[in-house]
């Protein structure tokens, strides 16, 4: 399976960040205030006058500032009207004393309606509002072309308020699904190492362990087959030594056949009759893995949880499906029997590989006693996009032989 290309992404290609959108905000915020001041000072008002235009400027712009703040769409309606009243208060009453020099400040507060009532209603007052400049600047005897440049001004004040604010929100919300997208990539791939812990660690350690016990009873009466024996743990040993380093890597590929092959040897090992019948030909490398792990699990639980004399495994096509199969002639011990409500981990990390691609699992035991694990798979996965993320990008692994 070719391998995807990540392209880096650099910082300065991302979007920017919370704060200097916000920055971006109060830079505008402090122009239009100052645009504002100027236009009180080009009719030459008395010292006194002067200062009162700069504080009410700033006490304007501050309830603009915190109407556009982040948390402001949260605000709760009561705070929302105190907010507007106060601000249509500021907006209003300096008309008394500086006259057309209070130039377009109707459009901040247009941008307030904007950005705290509902929709239906917001726009309704935004029109109604930059109607009443032209109306209030003719009947204060402004010129025709003032009239016209404080009707421009005021509506795009509001709309780049407005627009600013709701793109600073969107900047912020970008921000927090990209760490939410990180925090959930941290977990599934804790949750992939899990899997694969005990998909390709188990079986490995179980096949350590029973060879282990097998050493021990030889050693003492068949010192040859014993050392025979030890080559073998030895090779399974770094066979899991591989697969801890390709689980760490995020790359593993696993073979049906080879799968079939080594639990083979690993059930002789373990005084099984293994019954091994697989007949499926060239699989596609997901599919190939998923069934490899499956067999794995499998294997990994008979030898842990019953008490096996015989076992079969057989796998074939039925069209454009692959079913493998695994029956052993002895039930688990008891308290062990998983089966396809209750699962368990294995089964579990199973179900939802093969769910990825198309499959699924049966487990339980038959009429006879004897316990049955059914998997199916087709012999294209579903989705390529669905079934990389739980298999990671497989490369091929270390052929190494677990007997």
């Amino acid at each position: 399976m070719p391998t995807r290309n990540v392209v880096p992404v650099s910082p300065r290609s991302q979007a920017p960040a919370p704060r200097l959108a916000q920055a971006i905000i109060v830079v505008a915020l402090l122009l239009y205030g100052t645009m504002t001041v100027l236009n009180v000072v080009r009719a030459r008002p008395p010292e006194g006058q002067l200062v009162v235009c700069v504080g009410l400027v700033l006490a304007l712009f501050g309830v603009q500032f915190a109407v556009s703040s982040p948390g402001a769409r949260q605000w709760p309606t009561s705070r929302k009207a105190l907010m507007l009243g106060l601000q249509a208060l500021l907006t209003f009453a300096p008309l008394v004393w500086f006259g057309v020099s209070w130039g377009s400040m109707e459009g901040p507060l247009a941008a307030s309606l904007l950005l705290t009532l509902p929709s239906r209603y917001a726009w309704t007052g935004y029109g109604a509002l930059v109607a009443f400049i032209p109306a209030y600047n003719l009947l204060a005897g402004a010129t025709v072309d003032l009239v016209l440049y404080f009707t421009i001004a005021g509506a795009l004040t509001g709309l780049v308020i407005y627009g600013l604010t709701r793109l600073t929100d969107l900047v912020r919300e970008l921000h927090d699904a990209r760490e939410e997208l990180a925090r959930m990539a941290v977990a599934q791939e804790r949750l992939r190492f899990a899997r694969d812990l005990h998909d390709l660690l188990g079986y490995s350690l179980s096949a350590i362990t029973l060879k282990g016990e097998l050493i021990q009873r030889l050693i003492t009466t068949r010192p040859e087959k014993a050392r025979e024996e030890t080559a073998s743990v030895l090779q399974v040993a770094r066979q899991a030594l591989a697969d801890v380093r390709l689980v760490s890597s995020g790359y593993r590929d696993m073979s049906l056949a080879e799968e079939a092959e080594s639990a083979s040897t690993v059930l002789s090992a373990a005084d099984v009759r293994a019954q091994v019948d697989v007949r499926c030909g060239r699989l596609h490398p997901v599919v190939d893995t998923v069934l490899a792990t499956a067999l794995r699990e499998g294997v990994t639980n008979i030898l842990r949880h019953s008490r096996v004399r015989v076992c079969t495994i057989r796998a074939e096509r039925d069209e454009e499906t692959v079913r493998l199969g695994l029956t052993n002639d002895h039930p688990h011990e008891q308290g062990h029997i998983p089966s396809d409500d209750s699962g368990g981990s294995g089964l579990d990390n199973l179900r939802c590989r093969l769910t990825a691609i198309g499959g699924g699992l049966s487990a339980g035991l038959q009429g006879d006693g004897r316990f049955r694990l059914d998997v199916w798979a087709p012999l294209r996965p579903r989705s390529q996009e669905e079934a990389e993320p739980l298999l990671f990008q497989p490369a091929r692994r270390e052929k190494t032989s677990l007997a």
